[in-house]
């Protein structure tokens, strides 16, 4: 009687059943919507093996029994003990899928066998995570160590670059996710504004001019060293009328019409400005071994390289279809009827959903298929129009406490493997949920990855079913110590 008591009480307070619950209301809510999204191009019922709800109701069953089988058969030790292996076997099929692979909407990342699919991309991301938790919490490993940090960007980066080869750009995207990890064990914050700085200069760079991002580049830096030195005030009086005398210098060389400025053009005299400038700059910083300032040189250079190659990245590395989707993005071209199409007719279906949304099945973007992928990558475009605002805003909340679950939960452990792996999990999550969101609403370009647990697909809800219940099962080993 004492044990099956025991028993009892472990089974109840060791796993996180809000977790549990959480998942739950995901998945069940994406079957409802992924069946509001193909009701009318089908008589088959619900649970029909010949609709998508149907396949997809298979793939909630079998990912139901994976959950328990990782929760109550498999030991929580053994996903660090395989963690190297089972990443080795993944990086080996990331290869093995561009040569052997279909080709699905221009990515060559799905094997194929018969009537089933499966991408290879989806598990990278649980190997990525345990390998990333096993090197990250061996006894003695710091971030800061150039060795230990060469070594988990290379756990992280090949396999984003296998991915980016199989042209399954989103994918590779969501590996960004992992900086949030890196930062929570120790990562300078400059990495996150290093990144922050490279997305705002690639895109003022296309929108604007080369000479432009250079003065966003002036301003932000030196906003950031008057900040550091506690100087902020002197900025507005000395550094801000030199960034407004650059930003006008254009506009002044073509009223003065001096031959001299029209033949070394505005563009020259501001590179001729900072590169004097630069070595007292750095002559200053050696001299006075200010180590915040050789970090805002070293990211005005990284800025001029950014902005010099943005054009040709734009142009000779992203595909047609990427730079068209980026250029309807910023807004440099309208094109509702083509590659913004998707996004057009998204924006539509959420917009008419009003507050409490047109009711279950009554969406009609939905019911006449305006938007494609509707059951896949714009599944959130179904809930705003039926459910409306609060249907989004309860999807989201309900991401957002899995999130805050997952780091909550995470922290509390004592084992550094389960943090990590805590962290790692709740960062996909977090990108897949901005990105997916972003890209429905017309803020992100369409990039084409799945929503959590939500969007139709085995690989995708196999995968982060997978993912999350490895994490609840190490909790429920960590809740031993509690």
């Amino acid at each position: 009687m004492y044990n099956s008591v025991r028993r009892e009480r472990g089974l109840k307070n060791s796993i996180d059943w809000k977790l549990v619950i959480c998942y739950l209301l995901l998945v069940l809510f994406g079957f409802m919507n992924i069946y509001a999204s193909i009701h009318a191009t089908t008589d088959a019922p619900i649970l029909s093996f010949d609709s998508r709800s149907g396949k997809q109701f298979v793939w909630i069953l079998t990912s139901l029994v994976l959950a328990a089988m990782i929760l109550f058969i498999f030991n929580p030790r053994l996903w660090e003990v395989i963690s190297w292996p089972t990443y080795l076997l993944v990086i080996l099929l990331l290869i093995a899928v561009i040569f052997l692979g279909v080709e699905v909407k221009g990515s060559r990342s799905w094997f194929e066998f018969g009537p089933i699919r499966f991408q290879p991309a989806e598990i990278s991301k649980i190997a990525t995570s345990m390998v990333l938790a096993t090197v990250m919490s061996q006894s003695g490993f710091k971030l800061r160590n150039t060795k230990d940090f060469l070594i988990t960007a290379a756990v992280i980066g090949l396999p984003m670059l296998i991915i980016v080869a199989e042209q399954e750009t989103g994918s590779a995207l969501v590996y960004l996710g992992y900086v949030f990890v890196l930062y929570r064990e120790g990562l300078s914050g400059w990495l996150l504004t290093i990144i922050g700085l490279v997305i705002i200069l690639f895109i003022f760079t296309l929108t604007g001019s080369p000479y432009i991002s250079i003065i966003i580049l002036l301003g932000l830096l030196s906003i950031s060293y008057r900040a550091q030195n506690g100087t902020l005030k002197g900025w507005f009086i000395s550094d801000l009328l030199v960034i407004v005398f650059l930003a006008f210098l254009p506009k002044i060389c073509g009223l003065l019409g001096w031959a001299f400025f029209e033949k070394l053009k505005p563009m020259g005299i501001l590179l001729t400005i900072c590169g004097l400038t630069l070595p007292i700059y750095a002559f200053r910083a050696f001299r006075k071994k200010d180590n915040f300032l050789w970090a805002i040189i070293f990211a005005f250079i990284l800025g001029l390289i950014v902005i010099a190659s943005t054009n040709f990245v734009f142009n000779n590395i992203l595909q047609d279809h990427q730079k068209k989707r980026i250029e309807v993005l910023l807004g440099l071209k309208d094109d509702p009827s083509g590659v913004g199409y998707n996004v057009h007719q998204a924006k539509i279906a959420i917009g008419s959903g009003g507050f409490f949304g047109k009711g279950y099945l009554n969406g009609t973007q939905t019911s006449f298929g305006f938007v494609p992928e509707q059951s896949t990558d714009f599944i959130f475009c179904t809930v705003g129009e039926e459910w409306g605002f609060i249907g989004c805003l309860f999807v989201i909340l309900m991401y957002v406490w899995m999130i805050y679950r997952l780091i909550y939960d995470a922290e509390r452990c004592r084992e550094a493997f389960t943090r990590i792996y805590g962290y790692c999990v709740a960062s996909l999550i977090f990108m897949h949920l901005f990105v997916n969101i972003g890209m429905t609403v017309g803020v992100m370009p369409v990039i084409g990855i799945p929503l959590p647990f939500m969007s139709y697909g085995g690989s995708s809800l196999w995968a982060f079913t997978i993912l999350l219940f490895i994490f609840i099962a190490l909790y429920k080993e960590e809740k031993k110590y509690f």
